[in-house]
């Protein structure tokens, strides 16, 4: 089994949404609670703070004019340049009504721009899984609730659209439609067993296999266009969150891990890791929110 490696040594409470820059050639991730976004630069090794919202960023896609687009509390979304700070936000949306409690989990650009993107449960409501068009207007892709909605990807025919369900254990597979962007005929691709972690968030290789990173699983799981499990990279640390291929070949896997909530799981857990593969992933769409 391949054991992927220590690329930055962090202490993120959930660190997440791993999603490498071509125009750079960097990584990007978030420390979700605390709202802060880091790069790690593979040439240099060296990894970097380079936005501090001190409040939950769910996630971010980028842009196809190379800026990013954040995903945060009670359904906001906002566009950031790369430059300044906090102040230096444009507000696409607001707030999402009914999601005054909640925040953005995962989320993906589609091919044509658009983004996919799950908020978390409350106490009195369920996850929800939302589709936002490139003119900020959005819609419910999934009108069946989530526990907990996490990774997505697309199979490489553009056809298929893969969503985790987190405590359900699930990870769900659509029916894509490019023209529209809605998603439909829903079925059970892949169960993980109860003693092999929770699947979180993932990412799809040139050839339609499926990683998914396991949360309390300490590994990343490649399942293949089946669902059948064929390959597995240990991560060293129990919470690996989420997964995503990057460097100028597509060849390395990089893997998010984190603490916890609670901050309990000890060093190097919520570091940033990285494995060698013998497949490549491809570039993640970008997304067009607010650009036509």
């Amino acid at each position: 089994m391949t054991r992927a490696k220590l690329a930055a040594d962090h202490d993120h409470r959930v660190g997440e949404g791993p999603l490498w820059h071509p125009d750079e050639s960097l990584l990007y991730w978030v420390d979700i609670p605390s709202g802060q976004l880091y790069t790690y630069d593979p040439v240099t090794d060296e990894s970097r703070r380079v936005l501090s919202l001190e409040r939950p960023v769910g996630g971010f896609t980028i842009q196809a004019d190379g800026s990013l687009a954040l995903f945060l509390e009670s359904g906001g979304v906002a566009l950031w340049d790369g430059d300044g700070s906090e102040a230096d936000l444009e507000y696409l949306i607001d707030a999402i009504p009914g999601e005054e409690d909640s925040r953005f989990n995962d989320v993906i650009a589609d091919p044509e721009g658009r983004v996919f993107a799950g908020t978390m449960p409350t106490e009195s409501d369920p996850g929800t899984l939302y589709r936002i068009d490139t003119d900020g207007t959005y819609v419910l892709a999934d009108k069946e609730g989530y526990d907990i909605p996490n990774g997505m990807g697309f199979s490489p025919d553009g056809e298929s659209m893969y969503v985790t369900e987190s405590e359900a254990r699930t990870i769900h597979r659509f029916e894509y439609d490019r023209s529209t962007g809605n998603i439909s005929g829903k079925e059970t691709f892949v169960v993980a067993a109860e003693d092999d972690g929770v699947p979180d968030g993932l990412t799809v290789d040139e050839e339609g296999f499926v990683w998914s990173a396991r949360w309390n699983g300490h590994s990343v799981v490649r399942h293949a266009p089946d669902g059948t499990e064929v390959d597995r990279i240990d991560v060293p640390a129990p919470k690996a969150s989420s997964v995503t291929f990057g460097g100028d070949d597509y060849q390395q896997l990089y893997v998010t891990t984190a603490k916890g909530h609670d901050g309990a799981d000890p060093s190097p857990a919520g570091s940033l890791f990285r494995a060698a593969v013998d497949v490549a992933g491809v570039p993640e769409f970008r997304s067009r929110l607010a650009l036509e």
